[in-house]
């Protein structure tokens, strides 16, 4: 137990210098009485809540369930607002503001008196934002995800977010359903507060916080409106003010076996390929080196047990709750996991899930009945991804895994919008459409361009998938032969560039390979003629963003903030 004056917090208000007691008038001023807050573990609630977040809007109330658990356990609670990314709302993207978020963070915790942290956040970016900011910093650190919303309905019909809409929209497309149909979807498809209640982007990344370490166990899959989340934020509130007392930093939770796990955890639940990019940047600032080798031989040796739409064929996240959440999946795979590394409630992962059982076989596959015999995502590798690509093949048609076609090409995606259902570019089921000039620094922020729409008269004849390439990334609840996250990107020269239309290209998910079928000495002279996009930004943090990130396969993040190096706490004094 640490004593109150080895506190962090002690700095700004414990001394006898006039700063300390400028802070202990001004603390004053904010209504608080001494006895509130000196000697006491100080625990910042960074709260991503917004009006115009639904995936968040809950998390006001969630705040108050984390102050009520930190004054319980003895700690003084200061709630923090911070950048809200809201993945139905923020253009071009909300990747392109991540490292903003991760900044603030880092900077948030750093420069207040602040002993620990707890992160309240779970629509896709703002999981791997805070905690890369939180890692940066590497105080004791709890992570609260919002939790997934209530399952869609419609006419009878389970809806999962963003799944159902993709497919409800092809089929009104293809004239199968009317507007009086997409008008009740429209009101169906979301019901209440919390972030995808498929296996999406979202219950993805915060089902691997919680393999990391950093939640309570249990917290990733308890729906957003249920009693349990309030009960879950109030538990960590409690938590980390024994954290603090503990001096149990974020980088002893944060270690490369942690990562590991994740990652095979993300495998495991068939998860978005959104978590290769998050974790690769969130392994980074923990000071782990992890790659795409690193997931692809993960790949190799998880089964994906989550039935859990898209990846799995019928289920969604409350299902998944109930069935034993993730630590009842975990309890399956536990031959594949570090089981004596500690998490932010137990010294070692393997007293964490002691107990942990499923209650349902086909929501949580047992082994020798797996939803697949690999993992869920792919690393291909090939003349056309020389620094790799993805691909989510268990949310794909078979016949589509291995397939040599005619390319399409679209470089940019408002084109691609215009001209896809243009009988002129003679689009078969055949084709291979690849968008370009949609990465990291061409999009830009990567947006997720990726599921490139089918051509209508296709969607007619009753054809559900294509093969697709890009340098994009695409929804975690999205589906198809969806080659993603090519690098590098067309933007700044990589293979993608060079393609044309006509070009062959060859997918081959069993053999990793991605290739382009064009002779070295032609892709040379193309490589001659070729000459860069003008500058998206010319100022702004649109500048910096282009300035600084880095490409898919090393995790998007900004290479000021990627390198290692020490940063120094504020003097307080």
């Amino acid at each position: 137990m640490r004593s109150p004056e080895e506190l962090r917090s002690h700095q700004w208000y414990g001394t006898d210098g006039l700063r300390s007691f400028s802070h202990r008038a001004r603390t004053r001023q904010l209504g608080y009485l001494p006895e509130e807050h000196l000697g006491k573990p100080v625990v910042a609630i960074l709260n991503t809540w917004s009006d115009i977040n639904p995936c968040h809007v809950h998390l006001r109330d969630r705040a108050q369930a984390v102050k009520r658990g930190v004054w319980q356990a003895g700690g003084f609670p200061l709630e923090f607002p911070v950048a809200t990314l809201s993945e139905t709302f923020q253009k071009p993207t909300p990747m392109l503001y991540r490292n903003l978020l991760a900044m603030e963070t880092e900077e948030l915790l750093r420069s207040y008196p602040v002993d620990g942290a707890v992160l309240l956040g779970g629509c896709d970016k703002s999981t791997p934002a805070l905690l890369m900011g939180a890692a940066s910093v590497d105080l004791p650190t709890v992570f609260v995800p919002a939790g997934p919303m209530l399952p869609g309905h419609w006419r009878g019909e389970a809806l999962g977010s963003g799944t159902d809409m993709w497919k409800y929209w092809d089929d009104k497309r293809a004239g199968l359903i009317g507007d009086c149909e997409m008008s009740e979807l429209e009101s169906g498809l979301a019901r209440s507060p919390g972030h995808c209640m498929t296996m999406g982007t979202a219950s993805t990344l915060t089902a691997a916080a919680e393999a990391l370490g950093v939640t309570v166990p249990g917290a990733s899959s308890i729906p957003a409106v249920d009693s349990g989340h309030d009960r879950m934020a109030a538990a960590s509130g409690l938590r980390i003010v024994e954290l603090v007392h503990r001096d149990r930093a974020l980088s002893d939770i944060l270690t490369r076996e942690a990562f590991e796990d994740a990652v095979t955890t993300v495998l495991g639940l068939g998860g978005s390929t959104n978590a290769v990019i998050h974790l690769i940047a969130m392994a980074g600032r923990a000071g782990v080196r992890l790659t795409l080798d690193d997931f692809d031989r993960i790949a190799r040796t998880v089964p994906v047990l989550a039935n859990v739409r898209p990846g799995g064929r019928t289920y969604l996240m409350e299902d998944f709750h109930f069935a034993g959440g993730l630590p009842g999946f975990l309890s399956r795979i536990t031959d594949l996991l570090h089981l004596d590394r500690p998490t932010v409630s137990y010294d070692t992962l393997r007293e964490q899930i002691t107990g942990a059982q499923v209650h349902d076989d086909d929501v949580i596959r047992p082994r020798d009945n797996p939803v697949a015999s690999e993992g869920g995502v792919a690393v291909l590798r090939g003349n056309l991804c020389p620094d790799g690509a993805v691909i989510k093949h268990i949310a794909a048609e078979p016949h589509l895994l291995k397939h040599t076609g005619p390319a399409v090409v679209f470089d940019d995606y408002r084109t691609m919008q215009r001209t896809i259902d243009d009988p002129g570019l003679g689009i078969t089921a055949d084709s291979v459409l690849v968008l370009r000039n949609a990465g990291p620094k061409g999009g830009p922020g990567m947006p997720e361009y990726g599921m490139l729409p089918l051509p209508d008269h296709l969607l007619r004849q009753g054809v559900r998938d294509m093969v697709r390439i890009s340098d994009a990334r695409m929804s975690g609840t999205s589906y198809g032969a969806c080659v993603l996250h090519v690098a590098p990107e067309s933007y700044v020269g990589g293979p993608l560039a060079l393609v044309r239309t006509g070009d062959t290209i060859t997918l081959d998910v069993g053999a990793r390979l991605l290739q382009l079928n064009v002779d070295d000495q032609e892709l040379a002279r193309r490589r001659a003629e070729w000459t860069p996009p003008p500058v998206r930004y010319e100022r702004g943090y649109g500048a910096l963003y282009t300035d600084q990130i880095t490409q898919a396969d090393t995790g998007c993040d900004f290479e000021f903030l990627a390198r290692p190096g020490k940063v120094p706490d504020p003097y307080a004094g």
